[in-house]
């Protein structure tokens, strides 16, 4: 359960209740409903109402999809409802108030897109989303008045932060968090908030994106040590054979070496099969995974050297809260041997591993 302790101890930073909206929306973003449902319990002990964390999930529904929004929202009707049977107190709040009869969406959408943006925003190579944006998420759901623009905004860098691939956004959506009224210490403190209620990955993603948008150097907590196993470069070659960001450094290259594959917290190859060679791979830094098809997964730290076999379906790749390297190289290598890249491993596979 997630104790008011795991809060950062910054009121004057960050109240309780916008703490209580980082937690709540990031958890929504990852589908964790065992760790979402004490988490709401907690934010209504820290004087959220229900009406303000049901406006919450109900928003990140354009963000994260009606399937997540709609999970974490029957999650909250199962907590009111216990809460209600043990007697605990529920305070339903206002709901949002009634909006003139003769408002716009469109034209309040509108501005409040260029408020969040800074500059005009037309998305001109598909009119019926930037429609969406403007009329219905900028206009009809930011103008109720149950939650601040400001709120809005760190329920939404929060939750983004909680999904992989989306770096863009996520930088769009803290330079928009400015501008929307949150303050660069709150800003900052999202990532501490994610740290001790979500997990290190989400507060890295918030972290990283906060350190481009102000120009920040960012030290990278479990980063490997590139002055033993260097980094080397993106790996733009197979990046669309991987989720997250990978990076290459060739060891003796142009003497055949083995090559340096360094994973992000989170990132893995897509399930692969490599034919008529055998695989070595020997952990050096972090921690991470190795997993046969239908078979256990087998935790990598350095110092596991795995050895995979000519024709079998795999995968490999950090940790969710870890930097990870490994050296490989292939061996056993017969004339016309090839990879077959295949599916991604989705969040069914790698969502249960620690």
């Amino acid at each position: 359960m997630i104790s008011t302790s795991n809060y950062i101890n910054a009121q004057s930073v960050m109240n309780v209740k916008k703490q209580s909206l980082a937690t709540i929306a990031a958890l929504e973003a990852k589908g964790d409903l065992q760790r979402l449902e004490p988490a709401i319990n907690e934010a209504l002990d820290n004087g959220l109402t229900v009406n303000q964390v049901k406006e919450a999930l109900s928003q990140l529904y354009a963000y994260t999809g009606f399937p997540r929004s709609l999970n974490a929202l029957g999650v909250l009707q199962r907590v009111v409802a216990d809460r209600e049977q043990q007697g605990k107190p529920v305070t339903m709040g206002p709901d949002a108030a009634p909006l003139p009869e003769d408002y716009d969406a469109l034209k309040q959408g509108t501005e409040v897109q260029t408020r969040l943006t800074g500059t005009p925003f037309n998305y001109e190579f598909a009119p019926q989303t930037d429609y969406y944006l403007k009329a219905h998420l900028f206009g009809d759901i930011f103008a109720r008045n149950t939650l601040t623009d400001a709120e809005r905004e760190i329920v939404t860098v929060s939750a983004i932060s909680a999904l992989e691939g989306c770096e863009p956004q996520l930088i769009a959506h803290v330079r928009g968090a400015r501008n929307m009224g949150v303050t660069d210490d709150e800003l900052h403190a999202i990532p501490k908030v994610l740290a001790a209620t979500v997990g290190k990955v989400e507060s890295w993603r918030a972290s990283k994106a906060i350190a481009t948008v102000y120009g920040e150097n960012m030290e990278e907590p479990g980063r490997p040590n590139d002055g033993t196993w260097p980094r080397g470069e993106f790996n733009s070659a197979y990046a669309q054979y991987f989720i997250g960001n990978s990076y290459l450094a060739p060891l003796d290259a142009e003497n055949g070496g083995p090559v340096n594959v360094t994973f992000e917290p989170g990132c893995r190859n897509n399930w692969h099969i490599h034919h008529k060679a055998v695989q070595v791979l020997i952990c050096v830094d972090g921690r991470g995974w190795y997993q046969e098809w239908g078979k256990t997964p087998i935790e990598l730290k350095p110092g596991v050297v795995i050895a995979i076999p000519e024709g079998v379906k795999h995968w490999h790749g950090a940790a969710r809260d870890s930097w990870f390297q490994h050296i490989t190289y292939m061996t056993r290598v017969e004339e016309g041997s090839t990879t077959d890249w295949l599916e991604p491993v989705n969040e069914e596979v790698y969502g249960i591993l620690p």
